[in-house]
């Protein structure tokens, strides 16, 4: 895919370490010719990010906290006044408390479901409404990254499901809002992958295994995989598709039963 996002500008938030699904993309995305900016929130973080930023020749590491509308808007200040404009932007942040992914739904507090949804989704509609007049004039690209557990159960996934499957219908509203500046919204959507973010999630060893035997293409998707698909929705490639929530797992999410040699 070399060259396919030349000349494009591109804003990660959300990479924790070279595992996380957001490097996977920002790695594709810079092998695809993209110039790339890096979010953190805090030092320590900040201390992981920065060699990898640099390992892909980016110099521009942001402190941003997506629940501070301050620190939002002093990011966003900071790559208009660098960039001037923006081509697209990964949002791979979610948080749920991880003593409440594990048990009964029901037993979620009103503090965590609030938190939860807060920066698992409502940050992405804040980052749009920043991103949009960086955008508005040449047209851009916004992608999340979701997880079945939005419209299916999964044990233990719990509110983060709901956070989800907000994150989704956010994804649909949002591409009818921009569409007509020329913004595309979407979705990506990976079966269980072994990051710092899925391993808080009760059972997950389980998880990773039963879709590793059961996905049709018999693997859980690979930071490669979703990588391209990202460089995909950034290109000109994808200049009509939006509103989508693109499936990256093997095929799980086609099945209503587990492989006959499995049960």
């Amino acid at each position: 895919m070399s060259g396919q996002l030349a000349g494009k500008r591109g804003l990660i938030i959300g990479v924790a370490n070279e595992r996380s699904i957001a490097w996977g993309i920002a790695k594709a995305c810079a092998e695809a010719g993209a110039e790339l900016a890096f979010t953190h929130q805090g030092e320590a973080f900040g201390a992981r990010v920065k060699p990898l930023a640099e390992s892909v020749g980016s110099d521009m590491l942001v402190d941003m906290d997506v629940t501070d509308e301050a620190s939002l808007d002093a990011a966003f200040e900071m790559i208009s006044e660098r960039w001037g404009g923006l081509d697209f932007l990964v949002h791979a942040v979610a948080y749920s408390d991880k003593s409440e992914l594990q048990g009964r739904f029901m037993n979620t507090s009103r503090a965590n479901f609030k938190n939860s949804l807060d920066i698992s989704c409502y940050s992405f509609i804040e980052l749009a409404r920043r991103a949009h007049p960086l955008m508005a004039e040449t047209g851009g690209t916004l992608m999340t990254l979701t997880y079945q557990g939005s419209n299916k159960v999964v044990p233990n996934y719990n509110v983060m499901g709901v956070a989800k499957a907000a994150l989704e219908a956010s994804v649909r509203y949002l591409a009818n809002d921009l569409g007509r500046d020329g913004i595309r919204v979407n979705a990506l959507s990976p079966g269980p992958m072994k990051t710092l973010a899925g391993a808080a999630i009760g059972g997950a060893r389980k998880t990773f295994k039963f879709t590793d035997q059961n996905a049709p293409l018999g693997s859980n998707a690979t930071l490669e995989a979703v990588g391209g698909t990202a460089v995909w929705l950034a290109s000109d490639a994808g200049a009509c598709t939006t509103g989508e929530i693109i499936h990256i797992d093997g095929g799980f999410h086609v099945l209503g039963m587990p492989q006959y040699d499995n049960i």
